[in-house]
């Protein structure tokens, strides 16, 4: 698949949010450019890349920039997500990743991992986190 045809799929707005944040990633250590953008309920896109830090492990990885300014804008439900890599093959996110994704994405939540070349591997957050711990088994309050 090229980079166009994922355009056409339906999430072209997050594929370019991702891509053009994946240009802008801090990765001198380990040459391994992420972007990623995630699709609130309200529709609004918002995207993060990967920004690495000669005090390793202080980096933050792409999704965690995302949801930060998600967050930041009063955003709280994401409903799509989108991450482009490099190389031939697409990189899901992180185990942690996958875990702040989840607190504001419901096992359904479909996630679309991509390469800069148009490759793509679409999973839920079901797929991705079997089992997992999300805000809806804390008590309420």
């Amino acid at each position: 698949m090229t980079a166009h045809a994922v355009r056409e799929r339906g999430y072209g707005d997050l594929f370019d949010a991702a891509l053009a944040a994946h240009a802008n990633a801090h990765c001198p250590y380990s040459r391994y450019p992420v972007g990623a953008a995630v699709r609130t309920s309200s529709g609004k896109v918002f995207a993060g890349c990967n920004v690495e830090n000669a005090a390793y492990p202080n980096g933050t990885c792409a999704e965690a920039g995302a949801i930060a300014a998600m967050v930041a804008a009063g955003e709280r439900s994401i409903v799509e997500i989108l991450t482009v890599t490099g190389g031939a093959t697409p990189g899901t996110p992180c185990g942690g990743c996958r875990q702040r994704l989840r607190e504001f994405a419901g096992p359904d939540v479909v996630v679309h991992a991509t390469t800069v070349d148009g490759a793509v591997t679409t999973s839920s957050m079901r797929e991705l986190l079997p089992d997992s711990f999300g805000p809806e088994q804390l008590p309420d309050g």
